[in-house]
Parts: C-alpha cells; sequence; structure tokens
C-alpha cells in the first residue's frame, strides 16, 4: 500500500486581526496545523487533523470549514470546559503585525491546552488503521506550552513511528503562548528553548524561520542545524520573499521565491509553503537531485505567495490548479 495520507496535530484557533484603519477587527480562521491541514486539501492530497476545540461558536465554525474541505475529523476533540483560542493580531505604524495576546476566556484554559491522550487511546485502533496509509505526521511546538497536550503529542509521534511514518515539524516558535500558557507560562525561556530543542529531535524534515534558527540554533545554514539534531533532518529556511535555504537528501542549495507587489496579509504564508513542500513530496516522491528539489520549493514558494494576496490563511490558500497555471507563467 502506498501512503499518501497526512496527519496535522496541534492548535486551531482564530486570528482576531485589527484592521488597517484601527477601527475595528476581523476574524479568520487559523493556527498553523490547522491552516496546512486545509490548504493539503486544496493541493489534493487527503488531510487529517488532529487537535481540541472549545464546544462554541468558533469550533463549530472550524469544524464547517474543515467539512467543506474535506479534512478528516474522526480524532478531533470537542471540550466543554474551554474556549476556542482567540488570538488578537494588531499593526504596528508601519502596518506590521503581532501578536498581542488572547480574547479573555470564561474558561480557566484553551481547548488547545487540553488535548487528550486518554481519548487518543480510545481510538487507538482506528489510529492505527489511519497510519497505515500516513506517509507524514505534521506538527508544531505551540502545544509544548501545555504539559496535557504536549503528553499527547509525545503518544503520538511514538505511534506514528511504528508505522515508519516521517515526522515533519515547523518549529513556529511563538512566545505569547508560553508567556499566557495557563499550566506553564512560569516555565523560564532557558526551559522553553530546552524541550523545544529536545522536540526537534524527532523531526525528519524540519521547517524554520531564518529568525527562528539563529534565535534556537545560532545559524542561519541548514547543514549545521541538521547535525546537531539525531534524525539528522532534511531542513528548510525561510526568510518571507528572501531565497530559500535547504539541506535535503544530502545535498544543499538556495532557492529563488517568485515576488509580488500585490501582497496584502502575510498569515498563513509559511503554513501554505510547507502544505506545498509535503503535497510535492508525496505527489512526485523524494526528491533525489538539485533539480527535483528546487522544483518542490518553487511549487512550495507559490502556494506561500499565493497565499498573501488576500486577507486571512484559510480563505487565500491557492487550489492545486491555480499553483500550476501561476508556475506555467513564470515559464512563459
Amino acid at each position: 500500500m502506498k501512503k499518501k495520507k497526512v496527519i496535522c496535530i496541534g492548535e486551531a484557533l482564530v486570528d482576531r486581526i485589527r484592521n488597517k484603519s484601527n477601527q475595528g477587527f476581523t476574524n479568520f480562521l487559523g493556527g498553523a496545523p490547522a491552516n496546512v491541514a486545509c490548504a493539503l486539501r486544496k493541493l489534493k492530497i487527503d488531510s487529517t487533523f488532529i487537535g481540541s476545540l472549545g464546544s462554541d461558536d468558533y469550533g463549530k465554525n472550524f469544524i464547517s470549514q474543515f467539512n467543506k474541505l474535506g479534512v478528516n475529523l474522526d480524532f478531533l476533540q470537542l471540550d466543554n470546559a474551554s474556549s476556542t483560542r482567540v488570538v488578537n493580531v494588531d499593526r504596528d505604524k508601519f502596518g506590521d503585525r503581532f501578536f498581542s495576546g488572547f480574547e479573555e476566556s470564561p474558561h480557566s484554559c484553551f481547548a488547545d491546552e487540553v488535548l487528550s491522550k486518554k481519548l487518543i487511546e480510545k481510538e487507538i485502533f482506528n489510529l492505527e488503521k489511519s497510519f497505515l496509509e500516513t506517509k507524514y505526521l505534521v506538527t508544531g511546538t505551540i502545544l509544548l506550552s501545555s504539559p496535557k497536550s504536549a503528553e499527547t503529542i509525545f503518544f503520538l509521534l511514538e505511534q506514528a513511528k511504528k508505522f515508519e511514518v516521517k515526522i515533519v515539524i515547523d518549529l513556529n516558535w511563538r512566545e505569547v503562548f508560553w508567556d499566557h500558557a495557563s499550566l506553564s507560562s512560569e516555565i523560564s525561556k532557558v526551559a522553553r528553548f530546552d524541550l523545544i530543542k529536545k522536540f526537534l529531535n524527532h523531526a525528519h524534515v524540519l521547517k524554520l524561520a531564518k529568525e527562528e534558527a539563529t534565535l534556537f540554533f545560532e545559524d542561519e545554514n541548514p547543514l549545521p542545524i541538521s547535525q546537531q539534531l539525531s534524525n539528522r533532518p532534511d531542513v528548510i529556511i525561510t526568510d518571507g520573499k528572501n531565497p530559500v535555504s535547504w539541506y535535503f537528501n544530502g545535498l544543499k542549495g538556495i532557492t529563488e521565491t517568485p515576488t509580488s507587489q500585490k501582497i496584502v496579509d502575510t498569515t498563513g504564508a509559511g503554513d501554505a509553503f510547507l502544505a506545498g513542500l509535503i503535497s510535492k513530496l508525496i505527489s512526485s516522491g523524494y526528491p533525489s537531485n538539485k533539480l527535483e528539489i528546487e522544483d518542490c520549493i518553487k511549487f512550495a514558494s507559490v502556494c506561500g505567495l499565493l497565499t498573501c494576496l488576500g486577507e486571512g490563511a484559510i480563505e487565500q490558500q491557492p487550489y492545486y490548479e491555480k499553483v500550476n497555471k501561476f508556475l506555467g507563467s513564470l515559464i512563459s
């Protein structure tokens, strides 16, 4: 059986983005693993989302969005004692965005902090069946800020390894999640970094933003970063509109990315990039030379770029046909 499915584990949350006029805000469904799961479906790859949502209107909106795109929700958890997280995203005087905290919740914690290992264990037979068809498991590091959710992620990683599922980690460092965590806000920055670095040892493929590479590894070169981790993962370092650095299948290189003057909102661009990369790894096979690697990176970069041409992450993610049409226009 050829494995072609992807499981995405982590947070699904609402990005409450301040309007340009600063007179109000707009809510967009987001959260990196949820974004990747949705983007993969638009690229014709079967995806499953494993996470915890509140039994609230935001949770219902997510379920509707997932169902619309055909994301598998067999292992989705709904929690009555917590809320779907709403992230406040503000703009500075230059129009750039930054996380400014979270909307207050009537509950003591957010739903993504209580992803339950016990509930997963009850579905272990179905999970194992799913892993038989799964090529990649995708996750980030935000859920490590909650001991309960962290325990669940580590459990899922161990289960995935039994079925030789490749682990893809997008570091996605968001300090505000740790500072406001109901269960671990007292953990020191050093302890946070140590926990994350240890977690990255599970990766077969690691995606980093350039600033994350510098912050966690004091290096911007993918090869020495790979050499610091026990699995010697393939490493991809993105830097906005700048070229992508990579170490892939024993090869290293730098690939230029397409640009546009029409950038509206960069929210979710990295998630669309990752989904694009994974979709190519599944549809075209693992690249064995520089030309094939560059082909994967270019496809992924176009997915990221097209997501920036409108507001919100999931809404703007491109479908497979649109990506290929854009790539065709670059060649002609």
